[in-house]
């Protein structure tokens, strides 16, 4: 069952890129961050990461990597694909990630299905991820942001991750400041619902400075 939704995830992304046009736009990002925080969970044990990425877009297809440094392993990389439809005021996603960090007992893919709400001013979404790898395993949220200046930007999510029938809420809400076209400072506050002493998923304030391109 899991193998057939992963392929028909991704021959669905296949299709609809065949509608796409025949030139595409790839871009970059690159950034450090104070701490990396991953649905409530330190990916660092709370030290600084460097991160990097590259996105490949040709109609409402999309494609493409990003990679981190984390404590449990020697690397994470990122690799996803999908598509965007865009169908009045929202924007669907319906994709597939895949987690990769050099041992088969973490590596996890993941099936994605999300809808974006683009308001007057600011967004409202939804999103659910389904972990293909590991059974009674998937993460739901809710998130918005809103514009406070031009170049201020509110943004924050609230969400349930369950784990193997264990589940634990999270949420982060933070904002974003866009020095130009290519630069922005976003200072993030996130924490669950799991006990404080269980240090990997306490309250946490991260910045991050990203750079696209």
């Amino acid at each position: 069952m899991k193998k057939i939704l992963l392929a028909a995830t991704a021959l669905a992304a296949l299709a609809f890129a065949g509608s796409a046009s025949a030139e595409g736009a790839v871009s970059y990002n690159i950034g450090v961050t104070s701490d990396y925080v991953f649905r409530g969970w330190t990916q660092t044990d709370g030290s600084p990461a460097i991160q990097g990425g590259v996105d490949y877009g040709n109609g409402i297809f999309y494609a493409g990597a990003w990679a981190s440094n984390v404590d449990f392993a020697d690397y994470e990389v990122d690799l996803y694909a999908g598509v965007k439809p865009v169908v009045g005021n929202y924007t669907f996603d319906v994709g597939v990630v895949t987690y990769q960090y050099g041992d088969e007992l973490l590596n996890a893919t993941e099936a994605k299905a999300a809808v974006t709400y683009a308001l007057p001013k600011g967004s409202i979404g939804a999103a659910y991820y389904y972990n293909i790898d590991f059974d009674d395993t998937a993460y739901y949220e809710i998130n918005g942001a809103y514009p406070l200046t031009d170049k201020l930007t509110l943004s924050g999510a609230v969400g349930e991750q369950e784990l193997g029938g264990a589940k634990y809420s999270v949420g982060n809400i933070g904002v974003t400041y866009a020095f130009n076209s290519t630069l922005g400072l976003d200072a993030r506050f996130s924490d669950t619902n799991i006990p404080e002493w269980f240090k990997p998923s306490g309250p946490r304030l991260a910045v991050t400075l990203k750079a696209a391109f």
